[in-house]
């Protein structure tokens, strides 16, 4: 529970920043994954919270947009470009180091960021490419060295998929090795509890 807690009160200052490994892209769409279960309000993230101050638009959903897309060769293929395209142009750094503060959520316009910030622009790009940000969600979860970090979750009609800065595999949700722990409501601005199930293995989308 210490670790836990620890990982999520200094979520920017543990999580992961290794650049990612260039991998192949598939032009075949992903086998179907687990659909994420999620249980009661929760609250957001404090570099969440301080995001939404400055950024009101990007916090805002609009809950007539679907709530997952229907996952076609395209969409899959602009999916993966965004997420390899955001890994290969910022440059892994910690917040600490960056602005001198143990957390703070913003979007890499310097082409320098940690975790969440490289999951914010991937969900502004792909919001701005056309999949409605209802479907894109902002994730915390507990990595495999028990530290604090931000994935962007795209929940689609073959199951919710990740993009994560670490790697350029595409993997769903359970494949990750990762303790999911709460992400973005899509009812409102609110933040959910994620239910989380053992991890499995799968093979990833690369």
């Amino acid at each position: 529970m210490r670790r836990l807690a620890v990982g999520l009160a200094a979520l920017a200052a543990l999580c992961a920043v290794a650049e990612a490994r260039p991998q192949r892209s598939l032009a075949s769409l992903p086998s179907s994954v687990a659909e994420a279960t999620t249980g009661g309000m929760s609250r957001p993230p404090i570099g969440w919270v301080e995001f939404c101050r400055t950024h009101q638009a990007h916090c805002t959903t609009d809950t007539r947009e679907p709530d997952r897309i229907t996952l076609d060769t395209d969409t899959w293929r602009l999916i993966a470009k965004i997420n390899r395209q955001v890994n290969a142009d910022i440059e892994p750094v910690t917040d600490k180091e960056h602005w001198g503060v143990v957390e703070r959520w913003s979007l890499p316009t310097d082409g320098r960021g940690d975790c969440e910030d490289y999951a914010l622009l991937k969900r502004k790009l792909l919001s701005e490419a056309g999949i409605p940000r209802r479907a894109l969600l902002m994730t915390v979860v507990i990595d495999e060295t028990g530290g604090g970090h931000a994935i962007l979750t795209v929940r689609t009609d073959r199951g919710d998929f990740i993009l994560d800065n670490k790697r350029n595999a595409i993997l769903g949700w359970t494949a990750t090795n990762y303790r999911f722990v709460k992400r973005e409501g899509q009812m409102g601005t609110g933040w959910v509890d994620m239910d989380d199930p053992a991890p499995a293995v799968a093979t990833a989308a690369r």
